[in-house]
């Protein structure tokens, strides 16, 4: 199961990370976002050791979602070194996510 990414747990997952982190912005009330959480969890198997795969409930997570400048969601962020490389907003194909991960591995 994917990294629940937390408010409080963030700089621990996020900050300390050595490895690309793929983050989901999702919330449970988000049609568009529960097509997006199984394919998150597929490349949260696919991708154990070479990346962190982590959700963000935005509603129970502002800190973050503002941290980012996150305005829609789903919104899939795309952090190496602390900073967003790149991002996927809305419901999109595993490929197009799995595509902008390999870029930054």
């Amino acid at each position: 199961m994917a990294v629940e990414v937390t408010d409080a747990n963030y700089d621990e997952i996020v900050g300390n990370a050595n490895v690309p982190v793929v983050l989901d912005f999702w919330a449970a009330w988000c049609g568009p976002c529960k097509m997006i959480g199984p394919l998150i969890e597929e490349m949260h198997s696919e991708y154990e050791g070479k990346a962190i795969i982590g959700k963000v409930d935005v509603d129970n997570n502002r800190e973050i979602a503002q941290k980012f400048g996150i305005r829609n969601i789903p919104t899939v962020a795309f952090i190496k070194n602390g900073e967003i490389v790149d991002k996927s907003v809305g419901a999109v194909p595993k490929t197009q996510l799995t595509e902008k991960l390999d870029a930054i591995l």
